[in-house]
């Protein structure tokens, strides 16, 4: 998924400034796809740079709001139907399982641990947008609420792999 697919989402449900754009990110697409406000804006002005939105209003300070334009519209939607999903097949916290023999016992065990305890952590944050998410009705929360129930499966399945893999070590 890349940013600017993620951006012509939001803007498809409706008008929205970068600063709208970001805390909608923060509450809903931070378990699928974080942004950083510089990788925001800047996608937003290569957004419009392309034809694939618009800004539809301007405020004060320098506010712009933008909107989906028909062309966006159709990327995202050939984006959607058409392009099929990358499958992430690179793992840099499994990449140093293999390796945890290189270092003593007690260490691999902490490793683990910090791992089972990270997405732990991870899993607490989208409990706490959990009924943020539940409470809309529009198109992001009822598409949201799939997402955010992937996460929380997809944690609680490598928190118990990692405390799982934390007793196997001897």
């Amino acid at each position: 998924m890349s940013l600017r697919h993620a951006v012509l989402g939001l803007l498809a449900e409706g008008p929205a400034s970068g600063y709208d754009l970001l805390k909608t990110f923060d509450v809903s697409l931070s378990n699928v796809w974080p942004a950083t406000q510089s990788q925001l804006y800047a996608e937003l002005g290569k957004l419009a740079d392309a034809g694939l939105v618009s800004v539809a209003a301007e405020g004060p300070r320098g506010r712009k709001e933008y909107a989906i334009t028909q062309e966006g519209r159709a990327e995202l939607r050939r984006w959607i139907t058409e392009v099929e999903p990358v499958r992430v097949g690179r793992s840099d916290m499994l990449l140093r399982v293999f390796f945890l023999g290189q270092v003593d016992p007690e260490q691999a065990r902490a490793y683990l641990r910090r791992q089972a305890e990270v997405v732990g952590k991870h899993m607490e944050h989208m409990e706490a947008i959990k009924g943020f998410v539940e409470s809309g009705q529009d198109n992001l929360s009822v598409y949201g609420r799939l997402a955010l129930e992937y996460g929380l499966r997809l944690g609680a399945a490598q928190k118990a792999w990692a405390e799982w893999a934390e007793g196997q070590i001897r």
